[in-house]
């Protein structure tokens, strides 16, 4: 049958020149691909590696991972996908699991070197790339006379796919060769692709989504941008402006990054995209209103898919946006392609609808031949060709299909049935909320059987008692979440979809979870605001923020600080534009802020040795106080050193703040028209002696 391979290698003679991969300044070919591969696969054949065997490598998001998989394809082996952040123990797991016969990595795995055989993959690749000629062809001749193959047989196993393990441990999903062409073509057809796409990938290639996203670009002919992450919104804009990127794949989580990084710039750097799809979750209701206000031009689609099916309903975000009653739903399974129906407890067909849901089964050329070394699951998982999955779901008359999360995430409250998913979606419209995660927990009462718990992270507009009445509003009595938890952040895998097993963990350790007072609450949600609206401060709140201010410890208590209050808009503006006037001359970096209602100037007599450690405590009073009753506030830096330059010095003076006095903070406040960037995190900053 046909293959992505047999799909390369026609490339390389008909296209050879046009570009097939690009990574930072490291850019491949058709030909060069095709060739690299053949080369690869000649290198792998001599590590003794042929048809059938199992091959554990690391999916790094560079072009050494596509060229490895191409070249297991021509040899016939299976391809066992590494997560490049993984453990060593976890690869070792699997590596063990698969039956692989070599791993290809060069992460280190400690205390596992002798029990497995490992290689380089970067040395593999850096002796391909030495070897590769530039305007080298390789022929059928040549492929034959190697022992290699570009065609195999439709049920040949292809690739072990194992799972991400949000619901329970990792599972061998096996894709054959029909499986693997017919999930790429269910996505050539389903979102469109085109042979002038350049793809940005900013994706772990271990996941099924990005794996069906990478042949789909392939097979097309088009161009693939690999990036390593959406860890950096800057890194997304400049692919898209170096390789003229217009079109995308991206996870629902990267869109709240790249929206809290790029704040009022994401229009520009994404508007010129002609796509971006949306795969490994399905964005929320408010999520697609926004994005679709936010890129009018710019085709949205969100894709449902598993690693036993690939993606298989498609819904296109800007149509179901002009159809509210729509703005839930997973979309439509691929007309003629796929076909879609729903089971209740018995595995009977039903005929479902909002009241009358059931679980989903999936059947078309596309799903998995089974899961390796368990016969049962399988088994019990695949029925006379259809895919039996966990996700209870109904359909509409027109065919749209609605989640209502996994069978086993439905909460049963006093007989009840309440989807986390229904309440998440509602939640999560509550402009206090910036993520959320519903699941049920033990009724303490033992009346109700379960009750709704909903984990929140908030920002600085969140009120809990607006936050009930909000959604009393909107949800039926049994649906309402009997206990709100603040968390930090929501626990999410690698794919950045809600990890319901961390949550259930948190659960079970109930003192960490009480140990969140409004105190630390208030902490963990605070960001920087630099922009804010015309809501004026009432003066009784800003007598108690400066209240506050006033209260900070001070260093031998000798207070000699000193509160310079700015509330005209004139005043405020004039020092912004001298500051930023004076760093120009100094060459020092002004971060910008808009439309404060107020600026407290906090300085100190330079004769008082702890001047800067009183300025610092009294500044951070001050965020905290304004973040305690809703405001957004930001701390900017440059007075303490632009102080005697001008123009600075003479609007301070005529502040009045004393000559000998250093401006150590300035506090920025005002109501947020934004939640503020999310704080990027460094891991291993905490040191126990």
């Amino acid at each position: 049958m046909d293959t992505l391979v047999n799909r390369i290698y026609e490339l390389s003679v008909k296209n050879g020149s046009k570009t097939a991969v690009i990574f930072k300044k490291e850019s491949l070919t058709y030909r060069e691909l095709f060739s690299a591969a053949f080369l690869m696969a000649k290198e792998l054949k001599g590590l003794g590696i042929d048809k059938g065997d199992r091959v554990s490598f690391s999916a790094v998001s560079k072009p050494e991972m596509t060229v490895t998989y191409l070249a297991l394809q021509l040899i016939g082996a299976i391809s066992v996908y590494l997560d490049k952040n993984s453990t060593a123990g976890n690869m070792y797991d699997i590596y063990m699991e698969s039956g692989s016969i070599i791993m290809l990595t060069d992460k280190p795995v400690k205390d596992y070197e002798d029990k497995c055989r490992k290689v380089s993959l970067r040395q593999l690749y850096a002796q391909v790339i030495q070897s590769l000629e530039k305007e080298m062809l390789v022929s059928p001749e040549d492929i034959q006379s190697s022992g290699m193959s570009i065609t195999r047989e439709p049920e040949d196993i292809s690739e072990i796919l194992f799972t991400t393990g949000t619901t329970g441990k990792p599972k061998g999903v096996i894709l054959s060769y029909k499986s693997v062409y017919n999930i790429f073509s269910n996505t050539i057809e389903g979102i469109g692709v085109r042979e002038d796409d350049i793809l940005l990938m900013p994706l772990p290639l271990n996941h099924s989504f990005a794996l069906r996203v990478l042949r789909a670009v392939l097979y097309k002919g088009a161009t693939l941008v690999l990036q390593n992450g959406f860890t950096f919104a800057k890194e997304v804009e400049k692919n898209i402006e170096e390789f003229g990127c217009n079109t995308m794949a991206a996870v629902p989580a990267s869109y709240e990054v790249m929206k809290s990084q790029m704040q009022g710039e994401l229009p520009r750097i994404l508007g010129g995209l002609r796509y971006i799809e949306f795969g490994a979750g399905s964005l929320t209701p408010k999520q697609r209103r926004e994005i679709s206000d936010l890129l009018p031009g710019v085709q949205i689609y969100n894709t449902w898919g598993s690693s036993e099916s690939g993606g298989a309903i498609f819904c296109d975000v800007t149509d179901v946006v002009m159809h509210p009653q729509r703005i839930a739903s997973l979309g439509k399974p691929l007309s003629g392609r796929i076909e879609v129906r729903t089971l209740d407890a018995d595995g009977n067909v039903i005929e479902s609808d909002m009241d009358h849901p059931g679980r989903m089964s999936i059947k078309g050329d596309m799903i998995m031949a089974g899961y390796w070394n368990n016969d049962e699951l399988s088994r019990q998982t695949l029925k006379a060709g259809w895919l039996l999955t966990s996700d209870m779901i109904y359909t509409d008359n027109d065919g749209y299909v609605y989640m209502l999360g996994r069978a086993d995430d439905i909460i049963n409250v006093g007989g009840e049935k309440v989807s986390p998913i229904e309440v998440e979606d509602i939640a999560g419209t509550y402009p206090g909320i910036n993520e959320c995660a519903c699941l049920g927990a033990a009724d303490p009462d033992n009346i109700l059987g379960q009750i709704p718990v909903l984990f929140i992270s908030v920002n600085s507009s969140y009120n809990e008692q607006e936050f009930i009445k909000f959604l009393s509003e909107r949800m039926e009595k049994y649906k309402l979440p009997k206990r709100f938890i603040v968390v930090e952040e929501i626990p999410r895998n690698r794919m950045q979809k809600i990890d319901r097993n961390k949550l259930r963990e948190m659960l079970e350790h109930k003192d960490d979870l009480e140990l969140m007072n409004p105190v630390m609450q208030a902490i963990l949600s605070r960001r920087s605001i630099r922009k804010f609206t015309d809501k004026d401060i009432p003066g009784n709140v800003l007598d108690m923020i400066l209240k506050a201010a006033c209260h900070a410890p001070s260093g031998h208590n000798m207070q000699s600080w000193r509160f310079t209050v700015l509330t005209k808009k004139s005043d405020i503006e004039n020092l912004k534009q001298a500051a930023l006037e004076a760093a120009k001359k100094e060459s020092v970096v002004v971060y910008g802020f808009e439309n404060p209602k107020v600026m407290i100037l906090v300085s100190n007599d330079d004769r008082n040795p702890n001047s800067c450690q009183d300025a610092s405590c009294a500044a951070e009073n001050i965020l905290l106080a304004a973040h305690s009753y809703g405001l957004g506030a930001v701390w900017l830096n440059p007075l303490k050193t632009l102080r005697n330059t001008e123009p600075v010095k003479s609007v301070l003076d005529s502040f009045g703040i004393p000559a000998n006095h250093t401006v150590w903070s300035s506090v920025a406040l005002g109501y947020s028209d934004h939640e503020g960037a999310k704080l990027q995190k460094k891991t291993n900053v905490i040191r126990y002696i």
